[in-house]
């Protein structure tokens, strides 16, 4: 039976759950594992149903067009025009198979790339931990989940240590909460169910023990899935791509409106006139369009999968080359990430073995998110502290920002003693004296912003700094609370060092020079922060180019716009102000990248533009970035910048091409209706026109890209699009009516001929300018990709040869005199050399574009 947020099984004993699933806590075998998942189905929200191959091919032909294309094709065949019918129809599916072959081949590279990094979950299974794909998980599988996981299905708790998950996606609450083994029958909602917890919630610290009782569609969340998945905001790639095809669709229907209306006025056959003004919107829609995307995208992910960068969403790579602002945490990107314990000093600046102690036994204690601080402190091995026992703790959360520790000392120690350590500012604040020696004195003002100062000190000297403090409570005290970490007195400060990476600085100069600015965004004080970065050149990194968490929390949304433009260091910063910043520079116009790994680093990964994690990330990062990095270096992740800007320059050069002599073409069509007694081209040639056209674009995704095409950040440009279009375009029409002249005056042409010639004219300008329109520059400056070398003379060559061979009768053609073909040339060669004056000039005008 599906669980519905309503059953609230959860009330339930644990014991009558465990019945129901035939599961006492042990793990499963293999065989009850296999029977579970084909009883209960995959661990998924939503179960993807592929559709059968010759379902999914079928329906490519609902593309409105190629609709209208075989309708009147049908109508042929039923007027007696049985060879337009069968060349009409075997173009349309070679179109169509072309289409659906390349996408298909790159949505299965995606898909492999995305499995490369699927989300796992540690369970028991035949009396042994291992780690499974989380869609393989059963009701009555035992999980372990620790720090920084997320929680893969509904289950109960049976054993849990310091276990608080965060669950505000389910229930709004903004704080994590302890979940523990127990029943809760009175629970009335998922708030109150302290021994349940929910799949897609993520562990914040501790660990635990669970049995999964709910999984995919039945879990709470697959239950509310519906009302969860709103349709993310469009990418600025899609947005640009939607745009670009409405601009294609009015041009598209003014065409045909206007051939429709002058061949109908000139008094021609209704379904010829209606096949040719079909086979013009055919000629003028960029129908390949989605799949030169889909490839282009998918041969990217294929290369920066070697530069060990695997990608989830394959449109993140044009919106990752079209970043101009990423946002870093510093630990670990910008430092070492080795980090070690190098300074525990007093209140008096003294060196202090009991600061050192004290930081040991909580470090030592602490079950929750340990961070390499607690590495850091645990190497010191000297320390002794097997006269201590644990009796409780309070675990670490981004919003207090500290651990506190209950420990005891026995009986010939000292006693039971809280043991506090966190954020230096937020452990003075709580503290109300200081020890100096063996004495406690009172913490007065001139005490505290001495401790201030010698802070600041320790971190314009690059270094991390804790805050170490406790104090005594009675023997009897059984259990740690938040608002035990009162009245404390400071110990003193554990100072850390974590020196900046050496390749980091060449990474930030090289992401500078291609027009990413970088922006360190931190939980770390603004004193190590800033020494770090300008050890590392980064700019601006004076007092004034530094906000604080209290800071932001002062401004409202408008006024953090105001100030994030010249802001680059944000520093103790928590997750959700964070999330703020993203939001802020994106209302600025900004496409923004977010780097992150840990657990308070999800929310800016899904508002980020493109999200960015690494191998070693918490699950919950994992599963939130678009891409992530089998290495932690900004050099990798510029050379990601770099291929996704070649991407996106790959899939302009068809956009180009589209925009240019594709329309020039079908524009002279449309206009030569106009003054000739024939059809300037039938609709059956137009067809194989568009046919041998897209084959020879098909590819592009391999082509070479000049270097300055990357220099920069570009998005889609409609306005530079749209006088592309009309600049190059009409060079195509003017050359097209020249070859009309010729034919006409020159070569007597009656209409097969003509026909003909104008064909074998069209295609190979159409075809031959891509070495023009694919670089900025001069064309023999820059060397095309072989393949596509191969396929644009290849089909030039088909375009001319085809009146020769035994097709020529059914797409109507004639041989051509041999003369034509030289005038073909010489009129090519000039055609070439004039766009490239154009696009020169084109340039020139747009030096923005």
């Amino acid at each position: 039976m599906a669980a519905t947020v309503t059953d609230a099984w959860w009330r339930r004993p644990l014991a009558d759950l465990q019945r129901e699933l035939a599961a006492d806590g042990r793990a499963l075998t293999g065989d009850e594992a296999a029977a579970r998942l084909a009883r209960y189905g995959s661990n998924v929200f939503r179960k993807d149903r592929a559709r059968p191959i010759v379902l999914e091919f079928l329906l490519r032909f609902r593309n409105p067009l190629v609709l209208i294309l075989l309708a009147a094709s049908a109508v042929s065949a039923a007027t007696g025009e049985t060879a337009s019918f069968v060349i009409v129809f075997l173009l349309v599916l070679f179109s169509v198979t072309l289409d659906f072959v390349q996408e298909r081949r790159a949505a299965h590279a995606a898909e492999a790339l995305r499995q490369s990094v699927a989300v796992r979950a540690r369970v028991e299974r035949a009396g042994a931990a291992r780690e499974i794909d989380v869609t393989l998980i059963v009701p009555g599988d035992v999980v372990l989940v620790s720090a920084g996981d997320l929680i893969p299905a509904d289950a109960r708790v049976l054993e849990a240590r310091d276990f608080f998950v965060r669950q505000a996606l389910l229930t709004g609450e903004p704080y994590p909460v302890e979940k523990r083994p127990g029943d809760t029958p009175e629970a009335e909602d998922l708030v109150d169910a302290t021994g349940t917890v929910f799949m897609g919630t993520s562990v914040i610290s501790g660990s635990a023990r669970l049995l999964v009782a709910r999984t995919g569609e039945a879990t709470a969340m697959g239950a509310i899935a519906g009302e969860l998945d709103t349709t993310p905001p469009p990418t600025s790639f899609e947005i640009g791509a939607r745009r670009f095809g409405l601009l294609i669709m009015r041009m598209t229907v003014l065409l045909v409106l206007f051939a429709l209306l002058a061949n109908a006025l000139l008094g021609r056959p209704w379904l010829e006139s209606f096949m040719f003004a079909v086979a013009l919107a055919v000629g003028l829609t960029p129908e390949l369009l989605p799949m030169v995307i889909s490839v282009t995208l998918a041969h990217g992910a294929r290369r920066m999968a070697a530069k060990r960068v695997v990608v989830k969403r394959l449109s993140a790579i044009e919106d990752l080359g079209s970043m101009d602002v990423l946002c870093t945490d510093k630990t670990g990107t910008l430092t070492e990430g080795r980090i070690r314990l190098e300074q525990h000093e007093d209140a008096a600046g003294r060196e202090s073995e009991r600061v050192l102690e004290f930081a040991y036994i909580n470090s030592a204690f602490e079950t929750g998110l340990k961070s390499p601080l607690d590495d850091a402190i645990l190497a010191h091995t000297h320390i002794d502290i097997s006269r201590w026992k644990k009796i409780d703790e309070v675990p670490f959360d981004f919003e207090r920002r500290r651990v506190s520790v209950l420990a005891d000392e026995g009986a010939e120690g000292s006693g039971r003693a809280l043991v506090v350590k966190g954020a230096p500012e937020d452990i003075l604040a709580l503290c109300v004296d200081y020890e100096d020696g063996t004495q406690s004195l009172p913490l007065d003002e001139s005490t505290r912003a001495r401790l201030a100062g010698r802070l600041d000190e320790l971190g314009d000297q690059g270094f991390r700094v804790l805050g170490i403090a406790w104090k005594p409570v009675p023997a009897d005290h059984p259990h740690a609370v938040v608002d035990d970490e009162t009245g404390l007195t400071f110990c003193g400060f554990a100072g850390f060092l974590d020196p900046p990476k050496e390749s980091a600085a060449e990474a930030l100069a090289q992401l500078a020079a291609t027009g990413v600015q970088v922006k360190v965004v931190t939980g770390d004080n603004e004193h190590v922060t800033r020494y770090v970065c300008a050890r590392l050149g980064v700019p601006n990194v004076d007092r004034h180019a530094a906000l604080t968490g209290a800071d932001i929390a002062r401004l409202d949304d408008a006024g953090l716009q105001a100030v994030v433009e010249q802001t680059t260091l944000f520093c103790r910063v928590n997750p959700a102000q964070k999330n703020r910043i993203i939001l802020a520079l994106k209302a600025r116009g900004h496409v923004v990248g977010y780097l992150g790994d840990g657990v308070n680093d999800a929310p800016p990964l899904h508002s980020a533009d493109v999200g960015l994690s690494v191998e070693s990330a918490v699950d919950v990062a994992r599963d939130a970035a678009d891409m992530i990095l089998l290495d932690r270096d900004l050099r990798i992740l510029r050379e990601g910048v770099m291929e996704g800007r070649r991407t996106f320059a790959n899939i302009m050069k068809y956009i180009m091409m589209g925009t240019s002599s594709n329309f020039g073409n079908m524009f002279s069509m449309a206009g030569a209706s106009l003054f000739l007694p024939f059809l300037p081209m039938l609709p059956v040639q137009i067809l194989l026109n568009n046919m041998l056209y897209d084959v020879s674009e098909v590819p592009i995704p391999t082509d070479r890209v000049d270097d300055a095409e990357v220099l920069r950040p570009r998005n889609w440009d409609m306005r530079f699009i749209r006088d592309f279009m009309w600049g190059v375009g009409p060079v195509s029409s003017l050359f097209d009516f020249l070859t009309f002249f010729i034919l006409l005056k020159v070569f007597e042409a009656d209409q097969a001929l003509f026909q003909t010639g104008w064909f074998v004219e069209s295609l190979a300008t159409q075809v031959l300018v891509i070495f023009v329109i694919r670089t900025r520059g001069s064309p023999l400056a820059s060397r095309p990709a072989p393949l596509l070398v191969a396929a644009a003379l290849a089909v030039a060559a088909i375009a001319a040869l085809i009146p020769w061979t035994p097709l020529a009768s059914y797409f109507g053609f004639v041989p051509l005199p041999l003369a034509f073909y030289g005038v073909v040339a010489a009129m090519v060669a000039i055609y070439l050399v004039l766009v490239q004056w154009v696009k020169r000039r084109f340039y020139q005008l747009h030096p923005a574009a």
